[in-house]
């Protein structure tokens, strides 16, 4: 018989990890905008 509690706790980790990941790849993508949006402003004042 499947231990089904080992089984939903590891498919909460894995979607925990999940979700870090896609929190931190939107956190990097966030920042590379607002630098292209800082670095336009700069270009922009030349």
């Amino acid at each position: 018989m499947p231990d089904y509690k080992e089984l939903y706790l590891t498919m909460m980790r894995e979607t925990e990890k999940a979700i870090r990941i896609l929190v931190e790849a939107q956190k990097n993508c966030e920042e590379r905008y607002l630098q292209s949006e800082e670095m336009e402003k700069l270009d922009g004042d030349n």
